[in-house]
């Protein structure tokens, strides 16, 4: 896929899956094994910032992220390092991503015009 720009809609995403997470100093934390989720943020380029993100624990030691802003250019195959304040908590290879803010846009459009079209259908324009 080659987007038309490099800021168009289809290269943003804010879900992604990696495989079982290395943690560095706890196995996983005990804060994401206590509550399923934990707030933390997250980087998959060495000089990109830092983006708030919650994490959600799977059973097989893989983790949801669910970013609170799309980021541009997430891929398949890159590691995703999570952080709390300055200490980097551990990494995970991304598996897979969500469907992009394009994807989730043309959705909703569609959801519109359909609910407009009933509307319709229940008053006729006069």
């Amino acid at each position: 896929f080659k987007a038309p720009s490099r800021d168009h809609p289809a290269l943003y995403r804010d879900l992604l899956r990696t495989n079982r997470v290395h943690w560095i100093a706890e196995e996983p934390p005990a804060e994401l094994v206590r509550e399923k989720m934990m707030e933390c943020h997250f980087r998959f380029r060495h000089q990109m910032a830092l983006v708030p993100c919650v994490l959600t624990l799977n059973q097989d030691g893989s983790v949801w992220v669910t970013l609170v802003k799309p980021v541009r250019a997430i891929t398949p195959g890159q590691f995703a390092v999570f952080y709390k304040g300055d200490e980097c908590l551990g990494s995970g290879k991304i598996l897979r991503i969500g469907p992009s803010v394009y994807t989730l846009q043309q959705g909703k459009n569609q959801e519109e015009s359909l609910k407009k079209e009933e509307i319709d259908k229940i008053e006729p324009a006069t």
